[in-house]
């Protein structure tokens, strides 16, 4: 249920709804646009009487059931976009952000010359893996914390935010204070107490959709770290899996415009985990833009044949500056803008 409330509604009259729906054991959520605020209510069995009650409100221009499961992500709840601003970043709108870097954190010579190589190609945040989630538990699985602290502090020399992934719940605390941007993998998208612990954190977070997860599920997800009050949630496109073998997942673009459609979040493609061959990255990146897509997060390596994880998958410097070179004007075409790229 969303009240949508009067102009002019004072801050003593949104309180007062804030403390009914506490007292009926119910989450009261406050989004104030540009031309109205609107407070959204969530919780279990909601009373049938509610809507009448709050309709009585002199201040209260409408209340609307949300029909759909997901409350908070929806249009319903809030019709404008959300843009995640970082200082002087902002992910939504119209700017494009471009995260790239390598799939692990191998060393400070590795993540040092990819950092310079993809801020100076354009990119404007800085992955890279400190906790790898892996198939085999014999392959490289990340450096930690030491990951971390290489992740920030090369991503203040350089300017560059970061985003890593946070993999367990233990682990939340420590990557929020390395991170600007926490990162939750496919793996992770249904780990409903990884997700609701992040929601307690106040920091963007990107979310990406499960293996195999359907768009209403990747939503709900979304719901779980919204509910305790983080509403900075970037959703990622990844590619799901089908019955497809020539690609490493098959990329879904058309959930790119059908998330936007249903929901205020913005929504990044990753095409390097999407197709598993670093050939097949360019052209899906710029598909994504064209689909929609608010940006994209893309590995890069200066040295991919030696990479400890996802070579075949990622770009050497070069190549990512030859598609940043192509982005740029495929997004003014568009009406959008990439901050930084050439």
């Amino acid at each position: 249920m969303i009240l949508v409330l009067k102009k002019g509604v004072k801050e003593n009259q949104i309180g007062e709804v804030l403390e009914i729906i506490k007292k009926l054991n119910l989450s009261g959520h406050v989004s104030r646009g540009e031309e109205c605020i609107v407070i959204g209510i969530v919780g279990a069995n909601i009373p049938a009487e509610l809507q009448g009650r709050f309709e009585g409100l002199p201040f209260v221009e409408n209340v609307v059931r949300i029909s759909k499961p997901y409350k908070l992500a929806s249009r319903e709840f809030k019709g404008t976009d959300t843009k995640i601003d970082l200082k002087d970043l902002s992910i939504g709108g119209k700017e494009l952000t471009v995260m790239a870097g390598p799939c692990s954190v191998e060393d400070e010579k590795q993540l040092y010359e990819t950092a310079v190589g993809v801020k100076k190609a354009g990119a404007q945040v800085l992955r890279g893996g400190a906790f790898k989630p892996r198939t085999s538990p014999y392959s490289f699985r990340g450096l930690g914390k030491e990951g971390l602290e290489l992740l920030k502090d090369i991503g203040q020399k350089t300017g560059l935010k970061v985003i890593t992934e946070v993999m367990s719940l233990d682990a939340v605390e420590l990557v929020y204070r390395y991170a600007d941007i926490i990162q939750i993998g496919a793996r992770n998208m249904q780990n409903y107490p990884l997700l609701e612990e992040i929601g307690r954190f106040d920091k963007p977070c990107l979310l990406k959709r499960g293996l195999a997860a359907t768009v209403e599920e990747w939503l709900l997800s979304a719901e779980y770290i919204m509910g305790k009050g983080n509403h900075q949630v970037i959703l990622c496109e990844r590619g799901i899996r089908t019955f497809e073998t020539s690609t490493r997942n098959t990329l879904d673009l058309s959930a790119v415009p059908m998330v936007k459609r249903l929901s205020h979040l913005p929504v990044v493609c990753d095409p390097s985990h999407a197709t598993g061959k670093w050939y097949l990255v360019a052209p899906m990146a710029m598909a994504s833009v064209a689909a929609g897509a608010d940006g994209l997060l893309i590995e890069v390596h200066p040295d991919p044949d030696h990479a400890m994880s996802d070579g075949p998958q990622s770009l050497t410097l070069e190549n990512f500056s030859m598609l940043m070179k192509q982005l740029v004007p495929l997004a003014g075409l568009l009406g959008r803008q990439i901050k930084g790229g050439q």
